[in-house]
């Protein structure tokens, strides 16, 4: 029976290794997580901080104890586990009508039949799902992939099959390319969400499979719209997985540029595109060829030179992230203030916020801005993270050791996220260095 001190000590660690789990590849997540104790384990799996990649490898890799304590997590969305929503929260609802069902007939289809009335129905989401609820044959993968390949589904019908199919996940990997379809088309990125939101595929996963390329980009500046879209947690792991992808063209401006210029025309999948792009392989784009919203997504991901300002109102609003204030509450009113008025920014608060799990909680200086269905304050959480993630790529890039010696360094350390990380990597105390 572990003391009162080794629980908090456990539940602290779990608090710490959820906001870390955030900017690592899935390899180090599944890492860390097999490096947990049991009682840190449980505590990691009932935290409200987990990204969603961490919880799809948890789900992956984790034991049925650990699936049962993330299926009581009331801030987990959309998983296919017990009492959590589903398919069956769709089927409740009136799906296609006696007309329709009338001229499909009653069934039982083949698989070659159900594709071709998915294709023929699928521009209205809930029809697919009342086609794949009818008496069917089982669906044949090779088929399927096939006619996808062919001609790619829907994203209405691609989206159905995520939710009821059962498919394995290189299927549901390979439905991620969708061809030459127009991303003007009804929520074309509906298939990329509902994935990561079930659980089938982690951030990292979907960047590696979807194709066209420039669907990876747009999916990391998704319109502000009604219905299902990414949840602040979920944008913000999307954007990590793009960035990623993209750090082999570093901070060079031709790099970028190549980017811009092809990725319109390119049919593969954007970290094939990059490493051609770093390689100088690539022929010349075709002309014409544009994509609407893709270059407001890539200026929001290509790397901007910090202008100074502020003056002397903003040296001092940075002097005052490194001294917490009396109540967190305070602390939150004042980051607020600052940010709301042009001196901080949120790379500022990662760099210099003390302590450094404190700098990584959004909580512990902007308040609740997690809850899935509003998007309160989403630019410094996105600046934030971003400069998170550059930083920990920098030190630890993917060296487990390296993410695990932060981990267990985090709970107990005073300084800021830059000291704690030139303390892993160079060893040693921090202390009077720059």
């Amino acid at each position: 029976m572990p003391t009162a001190e080794e629980d908090r000590a456990s539940r602290r660690l779990a608090w710490c290794v959820a906001h870390l789990l955030r900017h690592a590849p899935d390899h180090v997540v599944a890492d860390l997580i097999g490096r947990l104790d049991a009682p840190t384990r449980k505590y990691l799996c009932r935290d409200r901080w987990l990204s969603p990649s961490t919880v799809t490898l948890i789900l992956r890799h984790g034991s049925e104890q650990d699936r049962q304590y993330v299926a009581r997590n009331p801030h987990v969305l959309g998983r296919p586990l017990p009492g959590l929503p589903g398919p069956a929260r769709y089927a409740a609802r009136p799906g296609a009508s006696p007309e329709l069902l009338r001229q499909v007939g009653p069934g039982p289809f083949t698989t070659g039949e159900l594709i071709t009335l998915l294709r023929r129905h699928g521009r209205r989401p809930r029809i697919p799902l009342t086609l794949l609820r009818m008496p069917h044959a089982p669906l044949d993968p090779e088929t399927l992939l096939h006619e996808h390949t062919r001609d790619p589904l829907p994203p209405t019908a691609v989206e159905a099959l995520l939710l009821v199919g059962g498919l394995p996940r290189e299927v549901c990997q390979a439905l991620l390319d969708t061809g030459t379809q127009d991303t003007s088309g009804y929520r074309w990125y509906r298939p990329a969400v509902r994935a990561v939101r079930m659980g089938l595929l982690t951030c990292d996963e979907l960047v590696a499979h979807i194709a066209p390329a420039h669907r990876t980009l747009l999916l990391a500046h998704l319109p502000e719209t009604r219905g299902l879209r990414w949840s602040l947690p979920e944008w913000t792991g999307m954007r990590t997985a793009v960035a990623r992808a993209l750090r082999p063209l570093r901070e060079d401006p031709r790099l970028w540029q190549e980017l811009h210029r092809h990725a319109p025309a390119f049919r593969g999948t954007l970290p094939v595109l990059v490493a051609r792009i770093v390689r100088g392989t690539l022929a010349e784009p075709a002309d014409g060829q544009t994509v609407l919203g893709l270059s407001t997504a890539l200026g929001t991901l290509a790397p901007k030179a910090a202008e100074p300002f502020g003056g002397v109102e903003r040296e001092l609003a940075l002097a005052s992230l490194a001294v917490p204030m009396e109540s967190v509450q305070e602390d939150i009113r004042w980051v607020r203030d600052c940010l709301a008025r042009g001196l901080l920014t949120g790379e500022d608060v990662i760099r210099h916020k003390a302590p450094a799990c404190w700098a990584l909680d959004e909580d512990h200086w902007l308040g609740d801005v997690d809850h899935p269905d509003r998007h309160d304050w989403p630019a410094p959480v996105l600046a934030a993270r971003a400069e998170a993630d550059r930083l920990c790529a920098l030190a630890l890039g993917a060296d487990p050791d390296a993410w695990w010696r932060v981990a267990v360094t985090l709970p107990d350390f005073a300084g800021t996220l830059p000291h704690l990380l030139l303390r892993v990597t160079e060893g040693g105390s921090v202390s009077g260095r720059s």
